[in-house]
């Protein structure tokens, strides 16, 4: 049970580019936080996104929900197109 077909599996991977851009992501909403003068704590209680969410968030790691983002730019008081360029 716990292996997936090749098939299946190439479904869910994506290409190192995919994983470059979220990263760069994480790093631009990070930097933009941390300018405007948030914690990561404070920002996540404006945001109403789960701490450990928003942690991967910032560090690449997962892809962050549409709704996500637009809590996100509207906190730090950016365009979602700004924070997503």
């Amino acid at each position: 049970m716990g292996s997936c077909s090749s098939e299946r599996c190439r479904v869910h991977e994506q290409p190192a580019w995919v994983h470059d851009r979220r990263r760069a992501l994480g790093r631009r909403i990070r930097d933009l936080r941390i300018h405007a003068g948030h914690t990561q704590e404070a920002f996540v209680e404006m945001t109403d996104i789960d701490r450990r969410t928003f942690q991967r968030i910032e560090a690449g790691e997962s892809d962050p929900r549409y709704g996500h983002l637009l809590r996100i730019a509207d906190a730090l008081g950016v365009p979602l197109a700004e924070l997503v360029r």
